[in-house]
């Protein structure tokens, strides 16, 4: 069990379509002990105390990313639970209201997208902020958080979480390179495929991507599954020398320009049509 011993924070674990959830699945099997946690709101909608008995009576403790007061509680709540610091935490928080709302990326709700960019980036700098000011992460723990490829590549529906993502990236080498070199801390981020989680399938035209992705990617899409077992490695100390890294885990998807079975998927697309 290459986590025996270790301990961590989850944060956003919906439902089992959820990575977080995968990845928390993986890290109990793994040996490790952690915290979950959500939005107020996003418990109550989802199934996070199923997960935590299936992960051996997890503590879960509700925290608001926009808010530094929850933020800090969480920190300190999930130091008390677990008897000490901590040595992994998995960042998997997104949300667009303007998205949400179909608002074009032409005619943006800029208080929306504030709220975009405080969830979906501003969140990680505000956590990472804690952990540093609390000292809460041993030498050599593992800090990570999930992105997409909207970050580099004009996905339009992707919309202003691409531009979120972008700034979630930069949080990643710029508190990384401080946690480095101060506390031997690693931060990376983890560009994953598109995946039907309940967020990624919200996206208008996800349905159609998914199936591009597959047919582009040479491995085809990674899985949710997949993508927990790439976190648990991380998180494991097979991977302390990997820090300010944005690492995709797309099955390929990231460096190929062409495939004939995207072709081959527009030509049965027409057919149907």
């Amino acid at each position: 069990m290459i986590l025996k011993g270790k301990k961590g924070i989850i944060f956003g674990a919906l439902n089992d379509k959820s990575i977080a959830w995968q990845v928390a699945l993986k890290a109990h099997e793994q040996g490790a002990q952690f915290v979950l946690t959500n939005a107020p709101i996003a418990m109550r909608m989802g199934e996070i105390n199923k997960l935590a008995a299936d992960c051996g009576n997890a503590v879960i403790i509700p925290c608001d990313v926009s808010k530094n007061e929850d933020m800090d509680n969480l920190i300190d709540k999930s130091m008390e639970a677990l008897g000490g610091k901590i040595d992994f935490v998995l960042h998997s928080v997104g949300m667009s209201l303007n998205i949400r709302k179909g608002k074009d990326y032409t005619d943006i709700d800029y208080k929306f997208m504030h709220d975009t960019l405080d969830i979906s980036a501003i969140s990680f700098h505000r956590l990472m902020q804690s952990l540093w000011k609390k000292d809460a992460v041993n030498d050599w723990g593992s800090i990570l958080a999930l992105t997409y490829i909207g970050a580099q590549r004009v996905f339009p529906d992707y919309h202003e979480m691409g531009d979120a993502k972008s700034l979630l990236e930069s949080y990643a080498r710029s508190f990384g390179y401080r946690f480095g070199k101060e506390k031997k801390i690693r931060v990376n981020t983890i560009s994953q495929s598109p995946t039907k989680t309940t967020a990624g399938s919200g996206v208008k035209g996800f349905g159609d991507f998914f199936d591009y992705a597959e047919a582009l990617s040479p491995l085809g899409n990674a899985s949710a599954e997949d993508c927990a077992n790439y976190c648990i490695a991380m998180f494991s100390d097979f991977t302390k020398m990997v820090t300010m890294q944005n690492l995709f885990h797309d099955g390929g998807f990231s460096y190929t320009g062409f495939s004939y079975d995207v072709f081959k998927l527009m030509d049965n697309k027409s057919k149907e049509e």
